[in-house]
């Protein structure tokens, strides 16, 4: 009988890419008229605070409903068609070390995915883009095409990333005693308690104490994006500082 199938989940924002994909998002919104410039600055605070500190005051319904306000009256296509603004630029947010991770778990042989309270719209087509098996997103209710400003699934943040989770892998029978998570966030926790290893990623100050508690390890990426870090070598420390979280983390599994 054959093992079962085993992944490593993916936080998105300041794990995966250094920044907020909600900024980004809005951003690329408001070039493209879909959103007005006042509308846009509270975006800017929140992704400066987020950038600098990492956690966030707000509470999951806050989050949700700013989310869902952003899209609710928007039609679906016109949503999509931000891909051509906003993948570009995330992509180029990628953190060289995410990118080495990634390509350590598609070697092992485990599925990856990204799992974000961003739209599915958004997350999907950048897992895609970076070779992973998907993304798991916040969906919004659709109807003649609009968004109504309702959810239509789980909300994919805090306690709601960790049931788009169990979902999946029940639905793709997913070990996740054996699996991973990826997250700087204390929100993430629940979905971080869900697999076998837990890794924080340039935590928030919660987080890293949680982490020491908990016996996790903890690794620093480096804050400046792909395109940046070209011109320094100052990566190269946190590079190797991951990889060995990582090779300790499966000599722990394999001896648990």
């Amino acid at each position: 009988m054959s093992a079962r199938p085993t992944a490593a989940f993916f936080d998105l924002d300041r794990t995966l890419i250094a920044g907020s994909s909600a900024f980004v998002f809005a951003r690329a919104a408001r070039d493209a008229g879909y959103i007005r410039i006042q509308d846009f600055i509270p975006d800017v605070i929140r992704a400066l605070k987020f950038q600098f500190i990492g956690s966030s005051d707000e509470s999951t319904h806050g989050v949700r409903d700013r989310i869902l306000a952003g899209v609710g009256g928007m039609k679906q296509s016109d949503l999509v068609s931000l891909n051509d603004l906003v993948l570009p630029e995330l992509l180029g947010l990628i953190r060289p070390e995410a990118r080495a991770l990634l390509e350590q778990h598609h070697a092992a042989g485990r599925e990856t995915w990204i799992i974000s309270a961003s739209p599915i719209e958004i997350v999907e087509p950048l897992a895609i883009a970076l070779g992973m098996t998907g993304g798991i997103g916040t969906r919004g209710e659709v109807e003649n095409g609009v968004y109504t400003g309702r959810l239509d699934g789980p909300f994919c943040y805090g306690a709601g990333k960790a049931e788009a989770i169990e979902l999946l892998a029940t639905e793709r029978n997913i070990d996740l005693a054996n699996s991973w998570s990826y997250s700087d966030s204390m929100s993430d926790v629940p979905m971080m308690e869900l697999v076998g290893h837990a890794v924080a990623v340039n935590p928030d100050s919660e987080l890293a104490q949680l982490s020491r508690q908990r016996g996790w390890p903890v690794v620093v990426f480096a804050q400046r994006s792909k395109m940046l870090i070209r011109r320094s070598s100052t990566a190269t420390f946190a590079t190797a500082a991951v990889i060995a979280a990582y090779m300790l983390g499966i000599q722990r599994g394999r001896r648990s």
